[in-house]
C-alpha cells in the first residue's frame, strides 16, 4: 500500500496497533495508520487515497471504543500534529489537533472570557468540534463562528458556523468531510480570573472523576431533566464489572479499564447497564462514546 502514496511528508504505518491511541488503552489494529505532517500533506494524502477507503480520525482518543477486531481502513491521527492556535482580538483559530484544554488556557492568558469550560474536555478541537462536545453547562458550538473543514479529495472548504445542524452532543456534516480546523469567539475578560475559573474547574473535575485510571469521558449522554450517573448510581451498578472493565466506585457514567480489560469487556459492560437501567428506572440510556470497529 505505501507504494500507492508519493510525497507525502507524513508519518504512514500499516497494521499499526490502536490501544496505545485510546484513552481506554484497548483497540485491535488499523490496517493503514497516517499522521499528517500539516494540513498540505494531510490534503495530499487524502487526494491518494481510494475512494472506497473507510476513514476514521483519532485525536487524543477518548470518548471513542475500538473494538478488538481493528479498523478496516485508514485512520488519520491528528494529536501531536495539526496544532496551529492563534488569537486575534476576540477570536481564537486553531486547527484540530490542538487540546481542548490548551485552547482554553491560550484564550484565558489572552483575556478572552467563555473558553474555561474546555479545559474540563479530555480531548482535541477536533472530537470536541465533530459531536459538540460540552462541560459545566457550556458546549463548543456555543462559541464557533466558522470551521474549515476537507474532502475526501484533499479539497478545503471555509463554512460558517450556521451552515451546520448542531443539537446536544451531535453535529450533522456534509457526506465525506471532515473538521481540520475553527474559529471561536469569545467575550473580552479578566485574564487572572479566567485562569483562576480553570484551575478551579480541573480541581473539581480530579476530584469527581476517575482521572487517573484509564477511561473514555461520558459513557451516556444525559437524558433531558436528568443525569445518567445518578440513574448508573441509584440502580446500585456502582462497581459492576465484566472482565477487566467496571463501573467507576467514583463517577457511575465512568467505565473505567481495571489494567486487563478487552475492548469486548467495555462494550458488554455498556450494554449490560443499558439493560439494567431501563429495568430499574424505565429509562434507556443513549451511549455517547463512539463504538467503531470489528469485533474480534
Amino acid at each position: 500500500m505505501m507504494a500507492l502514496y508519493q510525497n507525502l511528508k507524513g508519518e504512514l504505518r500499516l497494521n499499526e496497533p490502536l490501544a496505545k491511541y485510546t484513552s481506554w488503552r484497548v483497540g485491535g489494529i488499523a490496517q493503514c495508520f497516517y499522521r499528517p505532517s500539516d494540513i498540505d500533506d494531510l490534503a495530499r494524502f487524502l487526494s491518494q487515497l481510494p475512494e472506497s477507503e473507510p476513514v476514521m480520525w483519532l485525536g487524543l482518543g477518548s470518548n471513542l471504543l475500538i473494538r478488538d477486531g481493528g479498523f478496516a481502513g485508514t485512520v488519520i491521527a491528528t494529536a501531536g500534529v495539526l496544532q496551529h492556535i492563534e488569537v486575534k482580538h476576540n477570536a481564537v483559530h486553531a486547527e484540530v489537533g490542538v487540546y481542548c484544554s490548551k485552547l482554553a488556557k491560550q484564550a484565558a492568558k489572552a483575556g478572552l472570557k467563555g473558553a474555561a469550560f474546555l479545559a474540563g474536555i479530555p480531548g482535541t478541537l477536533g472530537g470536541a468540534l465533530a459531536m459538540n462536545a460540552g462541560a459545566h453547562a457550556a458546549e463548543t458550538w456555543d462559541y464557533v463562528s466558522e470551521v474549515t473543514t476537507i474532502d475526501s479529495r484533499g479539497q478545503l472548504h471555509q463554512r460558517p458556523a450556521d451552515q451546520f445542524v448542531v443539537s446536544y452532543r451531535h453535529v450533522a456534516i456534509p457526506a465525506n468531510e471532515w473538521f481540520v480546523a475553527a474559529t471561536l469567539a469569545f467575550e473580552q475578560g479578566d485574564a487572572a480570573a479566567e485562569l483562576d475559573l480553570i484551575r478551579e474547574l480541573l480541581k473539581k473535575r480530579n476530584a469527581s472523576q476517575p482521572t487517573n485510571q484509564p477511561c473514555a469521558g461520558s459513557v451516556f449522554r444525559n437524558p433531558a431533566g436528568d443525569y445518567a450517573g445518578r440513574l448508573i448510581e441509584i440502580s446500585g451498578l456502582k462497581g459492576l464489572a465484566v472482565g477487566g472493565a467496571s463501573v467507576s466506585t467514583k463517577h457511575a457514567n465512568f467505565i473505567v479499564n481495571d489494567g486487563n480489560a478487552t475492548a469486548g469487556d467495555i462494550e458488554s459492560l455498556i450494554l449490560l447497564v443499558q439493560q439494567k437501567v431501563e429495568q430499574a428506572q424505565g429509562v434507556k440510556l443513549i451511549p455517547e462514546v463512539h463504538i467503531i470497529g470489528e469485533r474480534a
